[in-house]
């Protein structure tokens, strides 16, 4: 069993640090306190997980148009949605979510590379 739950732990560790890499880098993206941090992590990664595979599906000729750039878009506004669920956790702007976003995936890319 703690085989299983040890990967998760690790990925909500690396999203929770690239948040908080984030709202350094970022002025428009803010945090109250660690708790909201944490659970904005956890909410985030539930988010890419279900409704971000939704709405790449309902955006598929889109994102084909645009030759994936599109889905830049759906993660600021994944970004955007869990922003909206936790309190806490503010996002200044869809321009501040979409680098935000960018941000985060690269650095956790990265660090997830030298993790795993």
């Amino acid at each position: 069993m703690m085989t299983n739950l040890m990967p998760f732990l690790i990925q909500w560790g690396l999203t929770s640090l690239s948040l908080w890499v984030a709202s350094y880098i970022f002025s428009g993206l803010r945090f109250a306190d660690g708790n909201s941090l944490i659970i904005a992590a956890l909410v985030l990664g539930f988010a890419n997980a279900i409704v971000k595979p939704l709405l790449i599906l309902f955006t598929l000729p889109l994102t084909v148009l645009t030759m994936g750039i599109f889905l830049l878009v759906i993660n600021a506004l994944v970004l955007m949605l869990v922003a909206a669920l936790v309190s806490g956790f503010t996002i200044s702007s869809f321009w501040t979510a979409f680098f935000a976003s960018l941000f985060i995936s690269i650095f956790s890319l990265f660090v997830g590379g030298l993790v795993f």
